[in-house]
């Protein structure tokens, strides 16, 4: 390997992995890329990110294993570093499963309007002309 790996490239080769083979283990992806990297370079601590996925999963369970991975890198301990990989992908994986997605509309409780639309509203028709306020009501429906 020429070029030092990022935890993004791991991380993504680690859903590509899973894509390939989703009745595989965890622990067989773990394997793999534990044989493929240990031999190489550890990532920069600078680049310590995987892709976001705050539409499936909140953002403390999809960079659940970041920080065991920042002690793999650290430590110079390549089990550690793709633990923590693997650790961010079951998350990725399991919470929809057990959850939903985060962007789910029937998930009420994550509804950011809820708390704020009887207030807005006052604000709106305190502040918005009525025509203005029929376009608006208008638009919101469709």
């Amino acid at each position: 390997m020429a070029e030092k790996p990022t935890v993004t490239d791991i991380f993504r080769e680690a859903l590509e992995m899973r894509a390939a083979n989703p009745g595989g283990s965890f622990d067989d992806v773990k394997q793999k890329l534990i044989a493929k990297y240990s031999s190489g370079s550890f990532p920069d601590t600078a680049y310590l990110t995987i892709p976001e996925y705050d539409n499936v999963a909140p953002e403390e369970d999809w960079t659940a294993g970041l920080p065991v991975t920042l002690r793999g890198i650290q430590n110079e301990d390549w089990n550690d570093v793709i633990h923590g990989v693997i650790i961010s992908l079951e998350q990725v994986e399991n919470y929809p499963k057990e959850s939903g997605r985060e962007d789910d509309p029937a998930k009420e409780w994550r509804n950011r309007n809820k708390g704020i639309s009887g207030a807005e509203e006052k604000v709106l028709e305190k502040w918005m002309p009525e025509d203005l306020m029929a376009i608006a009501q208008r638009n919101s429906r469709s």
